[in-house]
Order: structure tokens, then C-alpha cells, then sequence
């Protein structure tokens, strides 16, 4: 994630793109593809010299500005499908199309996915 002189130097260099596109072309996306754009405009508005109030303090004081975290927990939906999710299979290097064959552990209630590529 660019910032300071970087940061307004590539701003200005994408400034006939959207705004989604600058605050990427900029670095501001998470690992699972969001557009951080509270980051990118905080650090936007520091880049030109303005000071923002104080980030909470205390135990939680990021949890406000990190945005979704990547959690190791799903749960089975409604429908009876389960659910991994993008952040993972990113986490992990897997691609569109990739096969697995699913092996079950009734006794244990694990599921294990064995690529098959």
C-alpha cells in the first residue's frame, strides 16, 4: 500500500480512473479482493499533510479498521451447503476449476478434500 508522496504521485497518475481503480492501482485491497478505501482515503488525507483524529486505544483499537479478518470457522447454511470462501482458497493457491475428491470421517464429523490434479 503506497503512501505519502507515492501515494498522491500514483493518485494523480490514475486520475482519469475510478476511484475503485485508483485505491487498487494504489495497493488498497485485501488478500480476499475487498477495496480498502477507508485506508486508502486516511492515508490519502495524511499523504496531504492533515493529521486525523486518534485511532482507538485499547484492546480492540484495530478492530474498527481491519475490516473482515479471516476466521477458520463456517457453519452449514440453511440449504445444507458449507461454505469455505474466497480468503481461503486463495490462502492456499487453489484455482477456479481445480478438482478434489471429498473424503469423509463419520465418526470424527472431518471432512478432508484430496486434490485430484
Amino acid at each position: 500500500m503506497l503512501e505519502g508522496k507515492e501515494l498522491l504521485e500514483k493518485t494523480k497518475l490514475l486520475s482519469k480512473k475510478s476511484e475503485d481503480e485508483i485505491a487498487k492501482g494504489c495497493g488498497y485491497i485485501s488478500p480476499s479482493g475487498r477495496i480498502l478505501k477507508k485506508s486508502f482515503y486516511r492515508a490519502l488525507i495524511e499523504a496531504k499533510g492533515y493529521k486525523i483524529g486518534n485511532r482507538r486505544q485499547g484492546k480492540n483499537s484495530n478492530r474498527s479498521s481491519r475490516g473482515r479478518q479471516t476466521e477458520f470457522k463456517t457453519k452449514v447454511h440453511g440449504n445444507g451447503n458449507l461454505l469455505i470462501g474466497h480468503a481461503y482458497t486463495k490462502k492456499l493457491g487453489l484455482e477456479p476449476g481445480q478438482e478434489f475428491k471429498i473424503d469423509l470421517k463419520k465418526e470424527s464429523k472431518t471432512i478432508y478434500l484430496i486434490p485430484l490434479n
